[in-house]
């Protein structure tokens, strides 16, 4: 078990992903997901305190229009949660930070935008090149 310094930041100056970058990502990701679970778990009270009493139409839309965008964002964020659990799973099998496509690092800078990035923003400019020639046909 590794313990990070309060004020650690990863920094090119180190060894790309050594024992103390792959900690920080690692509770980085741990953190971000236990904050939509959270976010999940009280999103899931709200919605089961029952129906809605708005006696007026037009407030009765506004709270459905509510809890459509609440389930949207939640759906959203349940696939969050399963690419950050897949992210934690490549910092078990020592494969984080690397591109999937090339084996090259992906960066820090892309990883502290984007702890779930598989591809190095070469890689990802790539994929989306050839999405959008292959949209276009």
């Amino acid at each position: 078990m590794i313990t990070l310094p309060p004020d650690y930041r990863p920094t090119d100056a180190e060894d790309f992903m050594n024992p103390l970058q792959v900690e920080y990502f690692r509770q980085k990701l741990l953190r971000w997901r236990a904050d939509l679970l959270k976010e999940a778990d009280g999103t899931l009270a709200s919605l089961s305190e029952g129906g809605i009493h708005e006696a007026d139409v037009t407030d009765r839309a506004s709270v459905e229009t509510d809890r459509a965008l609440e389930l949207r964002t939640r759906d959203r964020a349940r696939k969050l949660i399963v690419k950050i659990n897949m992210a934690l799973q490549r910092v078990e099998n020592g494969t984080y930070g690397y591109c999937e496509e090339t084996g090259e690092p992906i960066g820090l800078k892309r990883l502290e935008a984007r702890p779930i990035a598989t591809l190095s923003i070469e890689a990802q400019e790539r994929h989306e090149r050839m999405e959008k020639i292959h949209r276009d046909d």
